[in-house]
C-alpha cells in the first residue's frame, strides 16, 4: 500500500475513533430546560403514533459498554493490522498464522502418508487403509475437475477407463500429477475451409468405426495425412507422447456428435491439468497416483 493510502486509512480511523468518543460523552449528560414541572420529564419533542420519545442518557451499563467497545478497538489496532502499513506490535500476519497452522498438520500427519512411501504403487492399490487415504486425497485435490468416481466430464478425461492420453502406467501418472499437462490442438478451421472441415469429420468417423460420408471421407483421408497425421499419427491411433487421443476408439473427450467434432477440428481445443507438485508433497502424490492407477484397475 502506498504511503498516502496508509496516512488516509489512520487518520480517518482515528478521527472515527475519537468522534465516537467524543458523542459518548458528549450525550453523557442532558440540560434540564427551567420550563419542566417538577416531576416532568425532559422530550426530544419527536412523537410517533402517539409515543413521545424521552431525553435522557444512556444507562450506565450501555454507557460502558459501548466505551469498552472503543477501548478494546483501540488496543486491536496496536497489536494488530488495520492501521494502514502499520502492522501491529505483534508482528501477526494471516500469512504467517497459516503457515504456523500448516507447519502443525504436516508434522501431524506426515508420518501417516510416510510409511506408505516406500511401497509400490502396484501393492498399494490393494491395501484397504492406503486407498482410503488416497480416496479423500483424491475428493479434496481432484474430484471438481474429474468427478467423485473419477469417471470425468466434458473436457476432463475419464480416469476409470484404460484410455490414457499420456500413458496410464503408474510412472505416467505420477509425471501427469507432479507436472501437469497442457494439451492442445491447433485450430485448422482456417487452413481446411468448411469444406475440408467437414471431410476431415468424416475421415476421423470413418476411423473410428461410425457411419460416415465415403466420398468426403477419402478427400478428408488426404487432409488428415497433411494435417493431422503428425500428431494422431498415420492410423489415428494417438500419440500419447504428445498427447493426442487415439480417434480411432469411440472415446471422445470434447464430445463425439459430428457438430462437436467439427467443432473440434475447425476451432481446436486447449486442455490445462495443473501441476500438483508445488501443492501437494512426494508422499500425498505417490498415494494420489495409486488412487488413480486403481480407479482403472478396479474397472
Amino acid at each position: 500500500m502506498s504511503t498516502f493510502w496508509s496516512i488516509w486509512i489512520i487518520v480517518f480511523t482515528a478521527i472515527t475513533i475519537v468522534g465516537c468518543t467524543w458523542l459518548l460523552f458528549a450525550n453523557r449528560k442532558v440540560e434540564v430546560s427551567d420550563d419542566l414541572k417538577e416531576g416532568e420529564a425532559q422530550k426530544t419533542g419527536h412523537v410517533y403514533d402517539g409515543i413521545e420519545e424521552y431525553d435522557n442518557p444512556l444507562p450506565a451499563w450501555w454507557f460502558k459498554m459501548f466505551l469498552g467497545t472503543v477501548v478494546f478497538g483501540v488496543i486491536y489496532l496496536v497489536l494488530y493490522p488495520g492501521l494502514g502499513n502499520f502492522g501491529g506490535v505483534l508482528g501477526w500476519t494471516q500469512v504467517g498464522q497459516w503457515e504456523e497452522e500448516v507447519a502443525e498438520a504436516e508434522a501431524k500427519y506426515a508420518p501417516l502418508y510416510e510409511q506408505y512411501s516406500g511401497t509400490p504403487v502396484e501393492e498399494l492399490i490393494a491395501n484397504p487403509e492406503a486407498m482410503k487415504m488416497s480416496r479423500r486425497l483424491f475428493n479434496n485435490n481432484c474430484a471438481v475437475c474429474h468427478g467423485s468416481d473419477g469417471r470425468g466430464s466434458y473436457g476432463f478425461p475419464n480416469l476409470a477407463d484404460n484410455d490414457w492420453l499420456y500413458g496410464g502406467s503408474a510412472e505416467d501418472i505420477k509425471t501427469t500429477l507432479v507436472n501437469g499437462r497442457q494439451g492442445a490442438m491447433p485450430a485448422l478451421g482456417g487452413a481446411l475451409g468448411e469444406k475440408g472441415v467437414d471431410n476431415v469429420a468424416e475421415y476421423v468417423f470413418k476411423i473410428s468405426g461410425r457411419e460416415h460420408d465415403a466420398a468426403k471421407a477419402e478427400a478428408g483421408g488426404q487432409l488428415f495425412a497433411t494435417y493431422c497425421a503428425a500428431c494422431h499419427g498415420p492410423d489415428g491411433t494417438g500419440n500419447k507422447m504428445l498427447g493426442a487421443p487415439n480417434l480411432t476408439d469411440g472415446i471422445w473427450l470434447y464430445g463425439g456428435s459430428p457438430t462437436l467434432v467439427r467443432h473440434s477440428i475447425r476451432n481446436g481445443r486447449n486442455g490445462n491439468m495443473p501441476a500438483q507438485g508445488d501443492k501437494l508433497k512426494a508422499e500425498k502424490i505417490h498415494l494420489l497416483t495409486a488412487y488413480v492407477y486403481s480407479l482403472s484397475k478396479n474397472q
